[in-house]
Parts: structure tokens; sequence; C-alpha cells
């Protein structure tokens, strides 16, 4: 068994004069300190990737610039399920016995280290290298593709997507450190601008939003009881839209049952979850994919309330990337840091009444690479 036993995450948004080895070097500190370690009680290390500092050693770069001599140093790469593989990882690390304290960090500043045209070309990279990356597809553009199918399949509409973007809003309220504060609606989603249709601005994450603004950075946390890692499994069946097959087959189901498995918890036992959420029909199908809804049926269960931070299923109590954090490895790993915040007690006025298991997903690609994860609090 291991544990996650501290959490670190620094402010999104702009950071002037910081490159992304600061940010991840600030993310740690917290993080070390939450756990009641020192800096040289660190033996391992996972660090994701940067689009803007890319390096075919950024785990020992990392390493040098945080002032560690870990025995094991590793870097991975899996777009936006990252995080969660690094979690993963770490678990495994550590009841192999190869360490015992292993930092888990990833992050980068796009905002003020990369321009919005040489962010679109990173992030377009997860199509094929011959077939799909020269004729210009993005992101928007693929995930439009794979909603208007599973539109077509499922018979939802668009503004049953809409929902997820107006519950993701509603939780972001409640988090001062989230980009977005002002409430949505259903008609304001409907309303803003066509991106990749039938996705619009609002159905997009803020790494595809771009937002500009500086916001407040959380506190420090005392250590606090840990959280048992009880198992973590990924699948990446196709890295690319083009050879995908059926929508039921894209991995989230064969982590999930990987995950249940391994752990030998079901659904029925989650009472928190933290589910990737780069776009809305991304929410829309994991959630049906992991179990938590019926096929066709997620959006009628966010209006009934079921997701709701007081609901049968709290889900993102943060706002997600939908409106606090930013695809890839950093928003993944905020999910993983307020979820261990419920865990421990620690997520003030969003706190649920029970977060004893919780559920974590992380989807990278373009719905290639998954991680189904189990949390069990301790004590």
């Amino acid at each position: 068994m291991s544990f996650v036993t501290g959490v670190g995450l620094t402010a999104y948004g702009r950071h002037e004069g910081s490159s992304s080895l600061d940010l991840m070097s600030k993310a740690a500190e917290i993080a070390v300190a939450d756990a009641g370690l020192k800096r040289a009680d660190i033996d391992g290390i996972l660090c994701g990737y940067s689009t803007v500092a890319p390096h075919i050693m950024f785990a020992t770069v990392f390493a040098e610039h945080f002032g560690i001599r870990p025995a094991y140093a590793h870097a991975v790469q899996v777009g936006g399920a990252t995080g969660l593989a690094m979690t993963m990882l770490a678990h495994h690390l550590v009841e192999a016995g190869v360490a015992k304290h292993v930092l888990v960090v990833g992050g980068e500043n796009r905002l003020t280290g990369q321009s919005r045209d040489a962010s679109i070309l990173a992030l377009a990279q997860v199509g094929h290298p011959d077939y799909e990356v020269p004729l210009g597809l993005t992101i928007p553009a693929y995930y439009g593709l794979v909603a208007s199918r599973y539109m077509h399949e499922y018979g939802v509409t668009q503004e049953d997507l809409a929902e997820f973007a107006v519950l993701m809003r509603a939780h972001a309220l409640t988090h001062p450190g989230a980009q977005f504060h002002e409430a949505i609606t259903v008609a304001d989603v409907m309303a803003s601008k066509p991106v990749a249709m039938p996705l619009k601005l609002l159905d997009c994450c803020l790494g595809v939003r771009r937002r500009r603004g500086v916001r407040r950075q959380p506190r420090t946390h005392r250590p606090r009881p840990a959280c048992a890692c009880s198992a973590a499994r990924r699948r990446i069946p196709t890295s690319m839209s083009r050879p995908a097959p059926g929508l039921s087959e894209l991995g989230a189901e064969i982590a999930i049952a990987r995950a249940k498995e391994n752990a030998g918890v079901a659904i029925s036992d989650v009472r928190y979850a933290a589910v990737y959420d780069s776009f809305t029909i991304t929410l829309a199908m994991l959630l049906e994919d992991l179990g938590l809804a019926g096929r066709g049926e997620a959006a009628a269960r966010v209006r009934s309330g079921h997701f709701n931070r007081d609901g049968a299923m709290p889900l993102n109590t943060h706002g997600g990337l939908l409106s606090y954090g930013h695809c890839g490895v950093g928003g993944a790993m905020a999910h993983l840091v307020e979820t261990h915040l419920q865990m421990t007690g620690r997520a003030d006025s969003r706190q649920v009444k029970d977060a004893s298991i919780a559920l974590l997903h992380g989807d990278g690609g373009v719905l290639s690479s998954h991680v189904s994860m189990f949390l069990e609090r301790t004590r």
C-alpha cells in the first residue's frame, strides 16, 4: 500500500518572470512541507512534460533546479493523463521498494512563456505525425468530431453538453483560486462563439480559451492524514482519432475495470469523483464510461443535482478544467489536489459530507490515454 501524504499547488494564470521549473519548484515546496518532509527525504521523482520547456531529461533538470538528489528520476508524457499516470507509477515504486518518498510534479507557464500560436501548435501534436498534424487539426477540432458522433449515437444535445459547463462554473464560484467567478447558464453556453462545432467557447477548457489574469495564491496547508492509493491502471488503445475503435472502446471502460478489480472497489462504494474535463463532451463521455451514469444520461444527472457538492456524487468541486485550471499535466494534478483536500477535510466552504473513497480518472490526447484510480481515506 502507498499513501498520498501531501499536496501543493500554485495559482493558474500569468506568472511574469517565472519559468516552468520555477512554478514546479514552488508547488513541490508546498507539497513537501504539507507531507511533513524535507527535501532530503525525497528519494524518487516523477516529472511531467512541459510544452514550454521541452527537454529530453526534464526530470533530471528539475531535480537539479529543486536541489534534490533522488535515487530514482523519471519523466512521463501521456498528455492530460500524465498527472495520474505519475501518481500510479509512484504507487508502484513504493510498493516495489524502489523508493520511499516519491515526489510527483508537473507544470508550465504557458501564458507568459509561450505564444498563443505556439501553444496551439504544441497541443496539436497529439495527432498522427504523418496523417493528421500536417492537415492542421487542433485539439478542439478532434473533440468536435468525437462530440458529433457521440451526440448522433446517444441522442445527446448541445444543451445537454452545456449542463456540464454550468456545473463546473457553479463549483468554481466557491473556490477563491478559480479563474472564473461569474455564474453562467445553459443559454450563455449556447450563445458563446463557435470553436469547433458542436463545441462552443464555454464548452472548452481554459487552455483553449487562454484566460489572462492574475489569481491569488492558495495558502500552505499543514500535514494531515494520508490517503491510500488503492489502485491505478491506464490503457492506451490508440493515440489518434483516425484509427480509433468504437466510442465505447476508447480505454476508460478498460481502465476502470482493471482499477476496480485490483482495488476490490465497486462504483457504488465511491463517495467523491474527480474526472478530467478538457471539454464538456469529455466529461459527459467519461462519466458514462466509468459507470457514474448510463449512456446518454449524464446530463440528466447533472440537472438533477446528482454531481453537486451536496449531491450523491460530488464531482470536481474546485471547478475542473472548464472553470478552474487548464488542460495538461497541471490541470489533472489540480484534480488530485482537490481530492486530497476533500479527503482530509481541508476544502473549506467546498467541503463535501463524505469523501472517504474517491475515484479519479485522467484522459490524455483524444481520449487515448486513460488512468483510473481509487483513493481511500486511512483515518
